[in-house]
This record gives C-alpha cells, sequence and structure tokens, in this order.
C-alpha cells in the first residue's frame, strides 16, 4: 500500500470561484485522491482557502464587513460549494490559521538562521489617490515583455513572466484605477532565492517524469534573463501573519506581515496539522505525512495547479523547505494545467461572465459538471466550455452510453425474469471477447489514472461504457428471449453485474451516479477489479435488485440556450 499526500492549489476567499479554476486543480486532484482510496491506498487529500493579502481586505471592505469576519464566512460558503460538487478533502483548511501562524513564522527563523533573508530599503509603489503602498498584483500596467495591457505588478498573466511593478509601462492602481502614483522608499524582507539556483535546477532536472507544462514554466523562470531572482516576503499591509522570527519579535518589521505567496504554500503543512487538530488525532500523526524523520520519507506527495501557480510551487515553496535546512517531505509530482476558457473568450470574475461554482450546482447535479470538466480539461493546452459542446458530452457520453445502458438492463430483466439476478446458461464466445476487450480496458484505465493522465483516463472509461452497450446491441438479450430463454437470462446476468463493475469504476469521475448505480444492485462491494471475469460474476443468481431512476436527463436546446444567455455577463 503507497501512501499519497495531495494537495491542490488553495483558492483565493475573495468570492466565488468560476468552472475554470475548479477544473485547473482542485477536481483532478480529488479525481486522483478518490482513485488512490478506491485502490486501497492511504491518503491524505488537503485544501484550504488562501485569505491573506489585499484582495481579501479590498472584498472584506467592499462587503463592509471586517476581514476576519468575512474570511470566516467565505470559508464556509466555499467548503459547502466543494462538498457540494463532492471533492473528498480530508480536511479543507484556512491560512488564517494559529498553525498556518506558526509555521510561517518559524519557516522565516529558519531561513534567517540559514543566511536566507536579507532586509532590503527598497522603493516601493504608492497611491497618493488610495492613501497606500500597493501591493504588486494591485498595480497594473502593460507588459513590456509582450505588451498585455493587464499584467500586474508581480506577474504578467499572459507570458508568466515575473516582473516588478517598476517594470510596468502606463500603471495605474487596479483599486482606483488612478495613475496619481509616486515612489516612496520602505524597508522589506526579501527570501534570497538566486542562493538557491543550483539546488532548484538540480531537484527540477531530477524530475524527469512531469509534465513538460511544469518543468518549462519552471525552468524558464530559472533561466531567462537574469534567472532566478530574490524575492520580497513581506507587505506593508493590515491583514496576514505578523513578521516575527520564529516566536521572536523582528526589529524593524513592526507592523509588516508576510506576503501572501510567502505563507500560503506553507498551509499546505500547517492544513495537515489542523486536520489532526480537527479529528483529535496528535501532532504525530500530521508529522508522519510532512517530515522524512517522522516517517514521511515513504510518502508519496502529489500537487495540483494551474500553470499560473507553478513558479512559486516548483522554485518559491521549494526554496523556502530546503533552505530550512529541515527534513520536510518535498513535492514528488506536480500536474500543472492550461487554461479553461469560455464560450469563444474568458471566463472573467469581475464581469461575471461564466458559469461559477455555485451557480453551477443550481441548475444541475455536480456529476455533470464532474464528468464534462474532466473529460475536457485542459492538460496539453488551453481548451474551452461551450454550451453546445457541454450538451452534447452530456448527453452522448452520460445519458446515451452510461444511463441508457443501465435502464435497458434493468427494465427488461424486471419484464421478463422479475427484480432478481436470473441463473441461466454459461458464457460464450461473445462474453469472452467482452471480456477481454474489458480487460484490455481496465489495463489502460488504470495505467492513464495513475499516470494522471485525466482526459485520457476518461476516454477509457468511457470505451469500457460503450462496450457494454455494443455487447447488448450485438446480443440482443430480448430477442434471444424468444428462442432460448436461458441463454437471454446469462446475458441479462452479465448485464447486471457490468452495472456493478461500471459504478465501481466510474467512482472517481461521477460519485453520485456510482452510489445510485451500487444502490439499485443492492450492493455494498466496491472492490476495484483485478479480474474482469470474476467481477462479472460478482453478483450471484437471485440477488436482488431495483430498477433506479433515470440517472442522467438529457439537456434539451431550450435549457442550453437559457443557459447560454444568463451566463453571458453579468452576475448578480
Amino acid at each position: 500500500m503507497t501512501r499519497h499526500l495531495i494537495t491542490s492549489a488553495i483558492p483565493y476567499i475573495n468570492g466565488i470561484k468560476h468552472l475554470g479554476n475548479l477544473v485547473g486543480s482542485q477536481l483532478p486532484a480529488d479525481l486522483f485522491a478518490r482513485y488512490q482510496r478506491a485502490r486501497g491506498n492511504e491518503v491524505l487529500f488537503l485544501c484550504a482557502t488562501d485569505e491573506h493579502g489585499t484582495p481579501a481586505e479590498l472584498a472584506a471592505a467592499k462587503a463592509g464587513k471586517p476581514v476576519e469576519d468575512y474570511c470566516r464566512e467565505m470559508h464556509e460558503v466555499q467548503a459547502r460549494i466543494a462538498e457540494g460538487f463532492r471533492l473528498s478533502f480530508d480536511h479543507f483548511g484556512r491560512s488564517s490559521s494559529p498553525q498556518n501562524h506558526r509555521l510561517t513564522q518559524h519557516f522565516a527563523g529558519r531561513l534567517a538562521d540559514a543566511g536566507l533573508i536579507s532586509e532590503v530599503s527598497e522603493k516601493q509603489v504608492y497611491s497618493n489617490a488610495d492613501g497606500r503602498f500597493l501591493p504588486d498584483r494591485y498595480i497594473e500596467g502593460t507588459c513590456p515583455n509582450c505588451g498585455y495591457d493587464k499584467a500586474r505588478g508581480d506577474q504578467c498573466e499572459n507570458c508568466t513572466k515575473q516582473l516588478d511593478p517598476t517594470d510596468l509601462i502606463d500603471p495605474r492602481s487596479a483599486i482606483s484605477g488612478s495613475t496619481d502614483l509616486e515612489v516612496r522608499e520602505t524597508k522589506h524582507l526579501f527570501l534570497r532565492q538566486s542562493q538557491m539556483r543550483d539546488q532548484l535546477d538540480e531537484w527540477i532536472n531530477s524530475k524527469t517524469d512531469w509534465p513538460v507544462l511544469t518543468t518549462s514554466i519552471a525552468r524558464k523562470w530559472l533561466h531567462d534573463g537574469d534567472g532566478l531572482q530574490d524575492r520580497g516576503i513581506t507587505r506593508d499591509l493590515d491583514w496576514g501573519i505578523p513578521v516575527k522570527k520564529g516566536e521572536e519579535d523582528w526589529p524593524g518589521m513592526e507592523g509588516k506581515v508576510f506576503y501572501v505567496w510567502f505563507d500560503a504554500p506553507i498551509e499546505y503543512i500547517a492544513c495537515a496539522a489542523e486536520w489532526t487538530e480537527a479529528t483529535g488525532r496528535d501532532d504525530a500523526e500530521w508529522e508522519r505525512w510532512w517530515r522524512t524523520d517522522k516517517g514521511a520519507d515513504d510518502v508519496r506527495y502529489t500537487q495540483f495547479m494551474g500553470k499560473d501557480n507553478v513558479p512559486f510551487h516548483t522554485l518559491s515553496f521549494p526554496a523556502t523547505i530546503i533552505g530550512s535546512g529541515e527534513p520536510w517531505k518535498l513535492v514528488d509530482y506536480i500536474k500543472s494545467f492550461n487554461y479553461l476558457n469560455y464560450d469563444g473568450g474568458q471566463f472573467s470574475t469581475s464581469q461575471g461572465r461564466g458559469v461559477f461554482m455555485d451557480q453551477a450546482l443550481e441548475i444541475l447535479p455536480a456529476d455533470y459538471w464532474r464528468w464534462w470538466l474532466l473529460s475536457n480539461c485542459p492538460e496539453s493546452s488551453d481548451s474551452e466550455f461551450t454550451w453546445e459542446n457541454f450538451q452534447s458530452g452530456v448527453n452522448k457520453d452520460l445519458a446515451d452510453v452510461l444511463g441508457n445502458f443501465v435502464s435497458r438492463i434493468t427494465k427488461f430483466c424486471r419484464s421478463k425474469f422479475g427484480e432478481a439476478v436470473p441463473a441461466g446458461g454459461d458464457m460464450g464466445a461473445e462474453e469472452q471477447a467482452l471480456i477481454d476487450e474489458l480487460s484490455r480496458r481496465l489495463e489502460a484505465y488504470d495505467r492513464s489514472m495513475e499516470r494522471m493522465e485525466v482526459r485520457k483516463s476518461a476516454q477509457e472509461l468511457r470505451a469500457i461504457w460503450a462496450a457494454g452497450n455494443e455487447y447488448l446491441q450485438s446480443v440482443a438479450p430480448w430477442s434471444t428471449f424468444k428462442e432460448d430463454p436461458e441463454k437471454a437470462a446469462m446475458q441479462v446476468r452479465l448485464g447486471l453485474n457490468l452495472i456493478r463493475f461500471y459504478a465501481v469504476l466510474s467512482a472517481p469521475f461521477i460519485p453520485d451516479a456510482s452510489g445510485r448505480m451500487l444502490s439499485a444492485m443492492n450492493t455494498l462491494d466496491t472492490e476495484w477489479p483485478s479480474d474482469v471475469t470474476a467481477a462479472l460474476t460478482a453478483l450471484p443468481a437471485g440477488h436482488a435488485f431495483t430498477v433506479p431512476d433515470v440517472l442522467f436527463a438529457k439537456i434539451t436546446d431550450e435549457q442550453r440556450e437559457d443557459w447560454q444567455a444568463r451566463f453571458a455577463g453579468t452576475r448578480d
């Protein structure tokens, strides 16, 4: 049994996320976690809300609430939505937790002792209109590298180049839009990442199995231009983790907080500590996942994230871990994703363009979204959500292939043999051919799931569903029944066992439908199949079942047109 530590990129607290955010980290992470649990492996799946920095302050001010109250309420909202999408987190934490405060201050102290933090007097942008220093991400302008006119002061989302606010052409405040900016001097702490370039380069080069998207972005940050730069890790803000060196005050840093991108990844570790407290475990339990001197050397750690998060997870966070000199667990595999675009453009939180997670659950159950998003996830390139493709994918895959199979075989059995698995003859050449095909498909499905090839896994699963339909169409038990009822009974018995087989294999993708199929088959047997022949004889003759309601209703043209108009631009 392998132990799998799985984390998905932690979402900002400032509002409900759209479907692009969901498929870019949390949903594929959940798919992998569910699969590994189904295979009998021990899994710790962690996520949290990212609650510090200017985005939280501004969102709270807009809502007219103290930032602490706003973050607490939005954490509850995001947790409910995650549950609605059946995201199976072992713990959904908060970066504002006491555990993250302690760990962030601890890491800062260790890095300082190692000579990897420097105090720098620097000039930062101050907005006279806003009456405050502007964090890098709240300065917008034109990227000097690619010309994108909405680049942020820390990074251009278009070309991913790391920036300083003073690099921007025609900078403006992202808060007020004011160009009345001036540069003032302030003192901050910098993580001396440049001192660790060789170590990070060697570590990244050792990851020969990582996706090209992940390693190409990491190497670009390491080697392009002047290479890896030292990075500020403090900010002039009120909301955040106070700057301390372990438990000691840090002279000259009074009133400052750690930069959100320094403390947010540390929350992955802190989240495990929160989990132990929430579940009544002791610290030894979370340490066995995160410290190699406490048992984590046999843990396989996988991170899931969108491509915009890759630089911080391949460079800054590993620099923090390695630089501490302590035996913390480093990530083994980073699964990164491109962007999901929306209907000819981009999802836009500010413009309310696209489908947001709460809205999605209002119009259709989670499985509809889970299936389409995972089977179309942006792995090798950006992908696009269109209502036509969504309707087609749901109707063809879920309704016509899987749902139709379950409905046809259960209803036919009830009409001819009653609501129990019928006895009958032995399987023949057609059944053996099906078993052979399913065995090949199952092997390919397992291989793709282990490799985290999400779209390929979905294709293999759909092919497994389709094989059952093709078998049913070929042998036509409704025709066989007229000439040879015993043979028809055998075909039906195989079909009913296929439903249980499908339920088990489909659970990582569509857990609710899986549960309904198992319930209809009156079984709690969710053992992952190692032998297809055995799996297709798991439900014996005489085993009772019920005919389930329609698994997946088709999306009508009228529904599609209504939703397309509804989500074209403005969110209430």
